[in-house]
């Protein structure tokens, strides 16, 4: 795996003379890879007698309730042809035929490709990648609150996402641009993606034109054979729990699967309104779902990427909200992640979730919970890494940025312990001897630089430094960072004929359609 050397910004500005040099031996040299490959070990949550009677439950719920796929005719024929028993929408399936044609095809691990060749993603095996928040359709700063977000805010983030060297994916829809037309911003914000970050990307999600849309702009970008002989999109397709594929996300499967597109076959469930109020009940109902979807794309096209998903958490029993962080949740995406494997096939979920309105310690203390139990679950795709604010209605800027120092904490734990002769100091040890220290010996001011994670967001000074510096608490210091961030980004060179065929593209489709904002 190659790996870039990144000089991460300083959040004070550009300081001159000997502040300047201060701020220059301060400012962390953080490597920037293209994903983790993780040397920690998963942690098993299920014994094998507890995964196999979730297996055998799971098998029982596709056969005696089966899974409503809606709205199209073709996913039924489908099936049909595979041999399920199909009655009307709802299909059914005999025990272990869903599990068959999953692991006679899927690839358990396979290449994401970016325009960027350094930036390409291996899914799969122990390896991690970090993805920033989708979906949300208001953006919150300090400075302007929460509103509606825009194309420019679009932009503004991807761009910070492209300079923050702890993700690895450019994402999807890292805010809903709401001052484009429902039916258009799709293709304006792919063209965003493909112009200001050269990372791996999402394709339009829902529906099936939205989905050749993108298949054709990836075309023009990469070329129609290299398509469809490479990985270059993720996507997801989300079951409407409990047991319900509509056409929608089909439309959108269909169209990826068929040109050799990446699907995480997610069911998006909140444990008590969606699915059971117990974790294994909710267990068997997720993995039922995902068993018949990625059964799906394999039936659609032979050895397309698919992922089992998960994305499952717990209502509050008071209000009916989504709660997040909660244990409910953790033990849900450690079992998932071991169903996963034992599936043969990658494990996508989701990470720094939060209900709280405003990067506080609610927000932080839910994201830490569940992006670290995603870790350990042993996740090989974490989408909602950084930002997601509000259950999902909010992209905050500064949340980004404290959810991005957690990443680097996280991505540096996944080294695990270094026991190289160096590592081993016992060298130091010898030359210090006892009761002495540290702080001037010859291996510290040899490896000090990268002994230990630098936070870019927490304050470590003295009370007196902290007061002078301003009092600013780890949300401001967040403000200034992200600004600085688009302060000093640089645009990823791409081909101008490239650039303009892809614009001319945008162009023609936006003007074939009127406008539509439902």
């Amino acid at each position: 795996m190659s790996e870039l050397k990144v000089r991460t910004a300083s959040s004070s500005g550009r300081p001159r003379g000997r502040r300047k040099r201060q701020a220059a031996r301060d400012a962390p040299d953080v490597p920037r890879v293209p994903y983790i490959n993780r040397k920690v070990a998963t942690y098993d949550i299920l014994n094998q007698e507890g995964l196999s009677l979730i297996e055998r439950n799971a098998d029982t719920i596709l056969r005696d309730v089966g899974m409503e796929f809606r709205d199209d005719p073709d996913i039924l024929d489908i099936w049909k042809r595979a041999g399920a028993d199909v009655d009307g929408t709802r299909v059914r399936f005999e025990p272990g035929m869903c599990r068959r044609i999953v692991q006679a095809t899927a690839p358990s691990q396979y290449t994401q490709h970016a325009r960027n060749p350094e930036n390409n993603v291996v899914v799969g095996g122990n390896n991690t990648v970090l993805c920033p928040s989708f979906g949300p359709a208001f953006v919150h700063d300090l400075d302007l609150g929460r509103r509606y977000a825009t194309l420019d805010d679009f932009h503004k983030l991807v761009k910070i996402h492209q300079m923050i060297p702890w993700l690895h994916h450019s994402g999807g829809v890292v805010c809903e641009p709401v001052d484009l037309p429902v039916n258009k911003r799709h293709l304006d914000m792919l063209l965003g993606h493909f112009r200001f970050s050269d990372r791996g990307c999402f394709g339009a999600l829902i529906g099936e034109e939205r989905a050749k849309d993108s298949v054709a702009m990836a075309q023009i970008l990469f070329g129609e054979d290299y398509v469809d002989a490479n990985c270059v999109f993720y996507s997801v397709a989300n079951t409407n729990a409990p047991l319900v594929l509509d056409s929608a996300m089909s439309g959108a499967l269909k169209t990826y699967a068929k040109h050799n597109q990446a699907v995480a076959c997610t069911p998006f469930v909140l444990a008590g309104a969606m699915s059971p109020c117990t974790v294994a009940g909710t267990l068997a109902q997720v993995l039922a779902e995902v068993m018949a979807v990625c059964a799906l794309t394999q039936l659609i096209r032979p050895g397309a990427p698919c992922l089992m998903g998960s994305f499952a958490t717990a209502i509050s029993m008071q209000s009916g909200a989504p709660t997040f962080g909660n244990p409910e949740g953790a033990k849900m995406v450690l079992a998932a992640g071991q169903l996963a494997r034992r599936l043969g096939v990658p494990f996508h979920t989701v990470g720094a979730l939060s209900a709280s309105k405003i990067p506080d310690a609610q927000a932080e203390q839910e994201a830490t919970y569940g992006l670290t139990m995603a870790v350990l679950a042993g996740a090989n795709f974490i989408n909602h890494a950084t930002g997601w604010l509000e259950g999902g209605l909010v992209t905050g800027y500064e949340k980004t940025i404290i959810d991005a120092d957690l990443c680097g904490k996280l991505i540096d734990f996944c080294e695990g312990i270094d026991l190289s002769e160096n590592a081993q100091a016992m060298d130091a040890i010898f030359d210090v001897g006892p009761g002495a220290h540290f702080l001037s010996s010859q291996h510290t001011l040899s490896n000090y630089k990268h002994a230990f994670f630098r936070s870019q967001t927490a304050d470590n000074n003295s009370f007196e430094q902290w007061s002078a510096d301003g009092e600013l608490d780890a949300a401001q210091r967040a403000n200034k960072l992200w600004k600085q961030y688009l302060k000093e980004y640089e645009e990823p060179k791409l081909d101008p004929a490239k650039l303009e065929e892809l614009e001319d593209y945008v162009a023609r489709r936006k003007a074939s359609m009127p406008d539509q904002n439902y």
